[in-house]
């Protein structure tokens, strides 16, 4: 009877065995593919949830480029006006938006290259006319081709300027009275309080002859 129920219980031993060993590979299979399946969820809602922060930056950062110009046309045009031109217009566009030049208007006088400068003036004369008024600040020292001489305009005349206010044109007279005549505009960046910034408003509106 012993060695019967010896013999029985070493059967049952080597039978439990591939028992455990199927069952514990089944579980390692279900546990793996339940895994894997989670991992391949997880990763395409991560990818969802990006898509549309990377196609929202490029138009946030060209918002500020775009704003509008506003321009006085006055004088010698068509329909003078206050004009809205879009940002790096010149002087032509402003010319065009109030109709063009009258047939007694003198377009020697204007530059039409000139940028246009948010909340100015431009005016046109009319030929033969001997009081020009000061346009963008054009024409303020009665030079050719409409720009300033920053050597020669009075404090009055500099004030015209955008960016220019009765501090900084008393710091460029009181720099000509000691250091002397600027030799090229941009040493207007030496007078203190003039930057790189004042002076990219400026560049187009002034000549240092």
């Amino acid at each position: 009877m012993l060695v019967n129920l010896s013999q029985l219980q070493n059967k049952f031993v080597w039978l439990l065995i591939p028992a455990v060993a199927i069952m514990a590979l089944l579980i390692y299979l279900v546990f793996s593919q339940g895994a894997q399946e989670t991992t391949t969820s997880t990763s395409l809602e991560l990818i969802n949830a990006e898509s549309p922060q990377q196609t929202e930056t490029p138009e946030n950062e060209t918002i500020e480029t775009q704003l509008p110009l506003m321009i006085d046309v006055k004088g010698q045009v068509v329909k003078p006006g206050v004009y809205e031109l879009p940002a790096g217009s010149r002087m032509q566009d402003a010319i065009q938006a109030a109709g063009g030049f009258t047939a007694e208007a003198d377009s020697r006088a204007i530059n039409l290259a000139l940028i246009v400068i948010d909340e100015t003036s431009l005016y046109v004369p009319a030929t033969g006319e001997e009081i020009v008024v000061s346009t963008i600040p054009q024409a303020a020292t009665g030079d050719a081709g409409g720009l300033i001489n920053i050597n020669r305009a009075t404090e009055t005349e500099l004030m015209e300027l955008p960016g220019i206010g009765p501090s900084k044109a008393a710091a460029i007279l009181a720099y000509r009275d000691e250091i002397g005549h600027f030799q090229a505009p941009e040493e207007l960046t030496e007078v203190t309080g003039i930057g790189d910034k004042t002076f990219e408003q400026l560049k187009e509106l002034i000549t240092a002859k």
